[in-house]
């Protein structure tokens, strides 16, 4: 079989120039991680070519003996990391999950509440220009101004109000923990639902870092990327027997024809690693990276969002300490190869394509082999980036610096 050089030249030099900046750059993007060339074979493997609309055992093709053991092998180790019963493997994306919970356990036009996108809610937590608001009928909640963290007083005067049928928990932009717990009984208090979007916090609830929402929800979905280190898709968990039954329709027929059989081959290999002993000590070096980090940026009096962090990512003010916007500081890091995104932070005074600050994101170079004095030392290298944007000879210093982490912790592809 011929290979992409000689079929597609072009696609083949930039999947090569992508390598290479992935190589060459620190990766600081909190939802992106480096699967293992196990989960790269599996989602670059021959199941791509299999159609099996449906379940296992309950397929719409033939010819489907080994995707269904494939799906059957993603479902029972997803349901052993998170001690959970009932799981769908089949989402295309994260934003896919979310559509089919809302739509299992809500009606259109429901009252729903969601933390607000620009204070680190996502775009499906009730956005006016997603599905989620324009299908539903959201309110937001607020962090608070003074610990610029959830006030769950504060959230159950709201929800005492506004008696939504559902809440949402998750984030794609906060740093704390999340009290599940103190949600279900706030939740209960107004007969509503609780639906937990924990994509970015999977792989800390998979290693027992988190509180796993699946003790306390409703239903609960996630992307299989982020901190859980696998390939690009999403996943749905419940203990809700009816609800599980409902999930499984939305997704097919629902709302998706077949499933991804080369990607849910890969989900099910990077589930079988997150069961693995090693897992657990990564996700505890990911953590002890991201406090080591935040409390670098506080040492050079840097505003860092709720004053630190206790999961895998950090908020960080720029434009307090530096002048510079989030997009410019996302502009010039990039130029000395270190990568991240701007990112609102709350009661944020610029527009969110603009911005205040970046958020900063430890599971990636983690991956790679960062230890604490790694992620200090960006700190400092950030800092002098951000200090001196139009020293050539400082950024070029710095760029040196970057491509010496990088080569003492290379990719393995």
């Amino acid at each position: 079989m011929e290979t992409i050089k000689n079929t597609d030249l072009e696609i083949a030099l930039l999947i090569q120039q992508e390598t290479e900046r992935q190589k060459s750059h620190i990766e600081l993007i909190a939802s992106e991680n480096f699967v293992s060339n196990a989960v790269l074979e599996a989602q670059g493997s021959v199941m791509t070519n299999k159609y099996a609309e449906g379940y296992p055992k309950k397929r719409y093709y033939g010819g489907c003996e080994f995707v269904d053991q494939v799906e059957d092998l993603a479902k029972e180790r997803l349901k052993q990391i998170f001690n959970v019963k009932f799981v769908n493997v089949q989402a295309h994306s994260g934003s896919q999950a979310n559509m089919a919970a809302y739509r299992a356990i809500l009606n259109p036009h429901d009252i729903v509440m969601g933390l607000a996108l620009d204070q680190g809610g996502h775009l499906t937590h009730g956005h006016p220009l997603n599905f989620s608001g324009v299908d539903y009928e959201f309110h937001p909640y607020y962090v608070s101004k003074v610990s610029e963290a959830i006030d769950y007083d504060q959230l159950q005067a709201e929800v005492s109000e506004i008696k939504p049928r559902l809440i949402v928990a998750g984030a794609s932009a906060y740093p704390r923990i999340l009290d599940f717990e103190r949600f279900r009984a706030i939740a209960d208090s107004v007969g509503a639902l609780l639906m937990v979007d924990m994509a970015h916090i999977a792989g800390l609830v998979a290693a027992g870092l988190h509180p796993n929402p699946c003790e306390y929800a409703d239903i609960v979905t996630s992307t299989t990327h982020k901190t859980l280190r696998g390939p690009r898709g999403g996943i749905i968990l419940t203990n809700n027997e009816e609800i599980a039954i409902k999930v499984d329709k939305i997704i097919f027929p629902g709302i998706q024809g077949g499933p991804l059989m080369h990607v849910i081959a890969a989900k099910a290999v990077a589930f079988k690693e997150a069961l693995e002993p090693s897992f657990k000590t990564y996700q505890i070096q990911v953590v002890a990276n991201s406090k080591a980090f935040a409390d670098e940026f506080l040492r050079m009096n840097y505003h860092v969002v709720s004053g630190g962090t206790d999961n895998h990512l950090l908020l960080l003010d720029v434009l307090s300490k530096t002048g510079l916007t989030g997009k410019k500081a996302e502009n010039l890091l990039d130029k000395v190869n270190i990568t991240c995104n701007k990112n609102t932070i709350p009661y944020d005074t610029q527009k969110p394509f603009i911005a205040s600050g970046v958020r900063l994101g430890t599971p990636a170079m983690t991956t790679r082999g960062f230890n604490e004095n790694d992620f200090r030392l960006v700190a400092r290298l950030i800092d002098k980036t951000l200090s001196n944007p139009s020293d050539e000879a400082i950024l070029t210093e710095v760029k040196t610096s970057v491509k010496e982490l990088t080569d003492k912790h290379p990719l393995p592809y």
